[in-house]
C-alpha cells in the first residue's frame, strides 16, 4: 500500500504550520494552472487507463497502464475517475491495486500533487466489490418503513466501500418514484415525499458517519441524485421528457434531496433527463438558482455518465461539444462524467475561458468544491487505506443486518385463511424463473451494471428453492417451467420440461411460483407493457388448473401487473429485489420464523392505464359519483400505498389530539394506542396521514405525515405519539411559495377508519 504521503513544495510549510489560518485549498487554487483548474473538472472510467485493446475494453486480469495514466493525469490532470474495468466486480486486494497506482503517479508525479478523486455506484452495498455485503434495493429498503435499517446499511456500504479504496459513493437514490413504469424505480424509495426523505436522510448519515466526518477512514462521501425529478418521464422510459410544473417540483420532488443536504451530503449528481423542454445539466435555474442560491448548497455538482455529449447528440441544444460544455458549467456542473474522451472537454473548456464564454471565476468555483471534497475526504494525507483494516467486509455481522432488512422489507400483500405459514412437513413444489438464481435476488447494480454476473458471484448464497429446501429437505422440489421471455418456445424438449413442471405440481401439497422480473439497470429496463410477461402469465394460469393452493412470490424491480391471476393466488409475496439473504428471508417468512412486517412503499397498480399513485386527487375518486355510470375510472389499485400483512392482527384505538385548534407554529400532538390482537409477537408500522377538506388549490386526499415502526407481544398495547405543525399542512402554490392555509383537516391513522378533525386558524 502507499505509505502516508504528504504533499510538498515550498507552500507545504504555510500550509501545515500550526499557526497558520490559511485555507489549504484557496492556497491550492493560486498556484493551479487554468489547464491544471480544468483537468480537475474531467471525470473518466478507469477502462480508458487500463490495459485493453482499446479505452472500452480492458485486459483481464485487470490492471493500469501507466502510459494512459499518465496522460490522463499528468499531461491532461484529470482530477477524478470512476467505475469498474469491463463491468465487472473486483476483490478488494485488487481494487487496492489499481489504487495504489492511481494514487502514486497523482500524488509524486504530478505538479501539485493533488490525489484522484475515485468514485462509485455502491447503491445497495459495494456494486463492485466481490464479497461484498449486499443489501435489499431501495425500494425494498423503504419496505422495512425502518430508518435505522437505512442508516445501518449505509454505514455498512461505507465500511466497505472503503474497504475497496473507494472514498465517494453515488447513492443514495432520492428520485420519487411516481411512475411503476420507470425503469430505475428499484433504485428508488418509492412514491412518498416523505418516506423518502426519512430513509434518504438516514443512508446519507450512515455513509458520512457522526457530525460527517469524512475524513474517517470507515466513512465515504455520498452524493445524492438524480437532482430533479428524474423519474417521472410522460413516456416512463429512461432519459426521456419530463413536463413538471414548478410549484410540483417543489413540493413533491424537492424535498427528498433538502432533507439530504440538511443531513450533511456532501455532492450531488443531475438528472440525465429534460424538464420542460429544458435539460437539467444546462438549466441555470435548477443547478444554481435554487440548489446554490436558494438552498445554499456549497457541495460537489457531478453530471451524470456522457451527459454533456449528450446535449449535443441526443437533446440537440447545443451545435457542438464545445458549446455543450459552455451551457453545462455556466448552468452550473462542476465536474463532466466524460467517461471515454477526456481531451475534447478539456481543451474546448480552456478555449472556452481564454475566449471569454466561460469566466475563471466559475472555473474556481468548480475546483473549489471539488479540492474541498478532496481535503474533507482526507486523500491529501491518506490517499490510500490497507485492507488489513476491514476485517469485517464480508463478515457475517454485516450480512445478518442484511438480512434483518429483507425480512423487514418482504411484504405479505394476500394470505388467504391463513394459508401462510406453512408446515415444515410440507410437500412444496418451488417453480418460476425467478426461484433457482441469484439474479433475480440482487437486481440492478450487483457484481455488474445489469445484474447478470450475480449468479457467478453469488453462489455462495441461497437462492429461493435453496432456502426452502434448507428448511424442509426433500420435501422441496424444484423445476424452473418457464423463463422470463414473452411466448412458449414449443420445442419438443422445452414442451417436455413444462409438463414435468406442471405433473411435479400435481403431486405437491403447496406451489411457490417465483415470478417477477430479470435484473435490469436504465435504459435496458425500458418496457411498453407493465403487465407480467405472458409466458409467465399462462404457466400461472397451468398451475392454477392443478387445484393446488398458489404462494405467489414477487422478485421484481417495479410492481409488474398481476390482474389476471392476483384474485386465485392463495397467497402473495412482494420480495423485492431483496439481495443475497432474500431467499434465506424469504424462505423464513414463508415457514412462519419471522413474521412479516414490510408494508408497499408504492401503489400497485390493477391495470396498465391505471398507474395513479396514492398521491392523487378526489377527481381520481369519482366513479358511480353523482349517478354517473362506472367507466372503470376510479382509483382502484390492486394493493395500496402503506398496505402489508402480518401474521397477527393489530387494532388501533384512543386517537386523540392535543387540541382541535391550532395557529402558527404551534405544534398539535396525536396520540393512538395499538394493541397485539392476535397470537404472535409482531412490527406494525404506524402511519399518520392528514387530509385537507378544501383548500385554494386542489388538495390530495390525502399526505403521509409521520410513521413509526413499533414490536408488539401478543396481547401488548403501546401508545405512538406524533407531533406536527403547520409546515406539515403546506402546499405549493403557483407562487411557488410554501403556505397553509386556515381551514379544517383530518387526521387519518394507517389504513384504518380511524380519524380526527381539527382546525388552523
Amino acid at each position: 500500500m502507499m505509505k502516508k504521503h504528504i504533499w510538498g513544495g515550498l507552500c507545504l510549510l504555510a500550509l501545515t504550520a500550526c499557526t497558520t489560518q490559511r485555507d489549504p485549498v484557496e492556497e491550492l487554487l493560486k498556484q493551479m494552472t487554468l489547464e491544471e483548474k480544468v483537468g480537475q473538472m474531467a471525470q473518466i472510467t478507469v477502462d480508458v487507463v487500463a490495459k485493453g485493446p482499446n479505452r472500452y475494453v480492458s485486459d483481464e486480469p485487470v490492471s493500469i497502464d501507466m502510459e494512459l495514466l499518465r496522460n490522463a493525469l499528468v499531461d491532461y490532470h484529470v482530477g477524478s475517475i470512476i467505475n469498474t474495468a469491463n463491468n465487472r466486480a473486483r476483490t478488494p486486494a485488487v481494487w487496492a491495486t489499481l489504487l495504489n497506482d492511481i494514487q502514486t503517479m497523482a500524488t509524486q508525479e504530478t505538479r501539485l500533487k493533488i490525489p484522484v478523486l475515485y468514485g462509485i455506484d455502491a447503491v445497495h452495498g459495494v456494486t463492485y466489490a466481490a464479497g461484498a455485503t449486499m443489501f435489499p434495493q431501495e425500494l425494498a429498503l423503504a419496505a422495512t418503513w425502518n430508518p435505522e435499517l437505512a442508516y445501518a446499511m449505509g454505514e455498512i456500504t461505507a465500511y466497505e466501500t472503503r474497504a475497496c479504496n473507494l472514498p465517494w459513493n453515488f447513492s443514495p437514490v432520492l428520485d420519487l418514484g411516481a411512475d411503476p413504469r420507470y425503469a430505475r424505480l428499484c433504485e428508488g424509495m418509492g412514491e412518498d415525499p416523505y418516506l423518502v426523505s426519512r430513509m434518504g436522510e438516514q443512508i446519507v448519515k450512515g455513509y458520512e458517519g457522526p457530525n460527517n466526518q469524512i475524513s474517517d477512514p470507515y466513512h465515504v462521501a455520498s452524493c445524492i441524485k438524480h437532482y430533479l425529478g428524474y423519474a417521472v418521464p410522460v413516456s416512463g422510459k429512461d432519459r426521456t421528457p419530463a413536463y413538471i410544473p414548478d410549484h410540483v417540483l417543489r413540493e413533491y420532488h424537492l424535498p427528498p434531496f433538502k432533507a439530504a443536504l440538511e443531513a450533511g451530503a456532501h455532492s450531488l449528481m443531475v438528472n440525465s433527463g429534460i424538464i420542460n423542454g429544458i435539460p437539467v445539466h444546462i438549466s441555470y435555474d435548477i443547478l444554481t438558482k435554487l440548489l446554490r442560491e436558494e438552498l445554499g448548497f456549497t457541495g460537489l455538482i457531478v453530471s451524470d455518465w456522457g451527459d454533456i455529449e449528450n446535449l449535443v447528440n441526443r437533446d440537440k441544444v447545443a451545435k457542438d461539444n464545445k458549446e455543450a460544455i459552455k451551457l453545462a458549467v455556466n448552468a452550473g456542473i462542476d465536474m463532466s462524467m466524460i467517461a471515454y474522451n477526456y481531451e475534447p472537454f478539456c481543451n474546448d473548456l480552456i478555449a472556452l475561458v481564454k475566449e471569454g464564454a466561460v469566466k475563471m471565476s466559475r472555473i474556481d468555483d468548480a475546483v473549489r468544491h471539488i479540492l474541498t471534497l478532496k481535503f474533507q475526504l482526507n486523500l491529501f494525507e491518506q490517499p490510500t487505506v490497507n485492507v488489513a483494516d476491514y476485517p469485517k467486509f464480508g463478515s457475517d455481522e454485516h450480512g445478518q443486518k442484511a438480512y434483518e432488512t429483507a425480512a423487514e422489507a418482504i411484504t405479505l400483500l394476500k394470505n388467504t385463511n391463513g394459508i401462510l405459514p406453512l408446515r415444515k412437513n410440507a410437500k412444496v413444489f418451488v417453480t418460476g424463473p425467478a426461484a433457482h438464481s441469484m439474479r433475480p435476488l440482487n437486481g440492478c447494480w450487483s457484481y455488474s451494471w445489469q445484474g447478470q454476473l450475480a449468479d457467478e458471484f453469488a453462489g455462495d448464497y441461497n437462492t429461493i428453492f435453496e432456502a426452502i429446501q434448507d428448511k424442509i429437505g426433500q420435501n422441496a422440489t424444484w423445476i424452473p417451467g418457464v423463463r422470463y421471455g414473452q411466448e412458449m418456445d414449443y420445442r419438443v424438449e422445452y414442451k417436455e420440461r413444462y409438463d414435468e413442471a406442471l405433473a411435479a405440481a400435481r403431486r405437491a401439497e403447496y406451489i411457490v411460483l417465483c415470478l417477477g422480473e430479470n435484473s435490469y439497470a436504465e435504459k435496458p429496463g425500458d418496457l411498453v407493457d407493465l403487465t407480467l410477461s405472458k409466458l409467465q402469465l399462462q404457466y400461472a394460469k397451468d398451475l392454477l388448473k392443478t387445484g393446488k393452493p398458489i404462494i405467489l412470490v414477487l422478485a421484481e424491480g417495479r410492481p409488474r401487473i398481476i390482474r389476471e391471476i392476483a384474485s386465485d393466488m392463495q397467497a402473495i409475496l412482494m420480495a423485492y429485489w431483496p439481495g443475497n439473504y432474500g431467499g434465506d428471508a424469504l424462505a423464513a417468512i414463508i415457514f412462519g420464523e419471522v413474521n412479516p412486517s414490510g408494508k408497499l412503499p408504492i401503489t400497485y397498480p390493477s391495470a396498465v392505464n391505471s398507474l395513479v399513485t396514492y398521491l392523487h386527487k378526489p377527481a381520481e375518486e369519482q366513479a358511480n359519483s353523482a349517478g354517473m355510470y362506472n367507466y372503470e375510472g376510479d382509483f382502484t389499485p390492486e394493493f395500496h400505498f402503506g398496505f402489508g400483512l402480518s401474521f397477527t392482527d393489530f387494532a388501533y384505538t384512543n386517537l386523540c389530539v392535543s387540541t382541535t385548534e391550532i395557529s402558527g407554529n404551534e405544534p398539535l400532538e396525536i396520540k393512538v394506542d395499538v394493541t397485539n390482537t392476535g397470537n404472535l409477537p409482531g412490527k406494525e408500522v404506524v402511519q399518520l396521514y392528514t387530509s385537507d377538506l378544501v383548500a385554494s388549490m386542489t388538495p390530495d386526499v390525502k399526505r403521509l405525515r409521520r410513521f413509526e415502526k413499533i414490536m408488539l407481544q401478543p396481547g401488548e398495547t403501546k401508545t405512538v405519539t406524533f407531533v406536527i405543525d403547520a409546515s406539515d399542512l403546506a402546499f405549493v402554490n403557483l407562487k411557488n411559495q410554501w403556505i397553509t392555509e386556515p381551514g379544517t383537516f383530518m387526521l387519518r391513522i394507517g389504513n384504518t377508519s380511524l380519524t380526527h378533525l381539527f382546525s388552523y386558524k
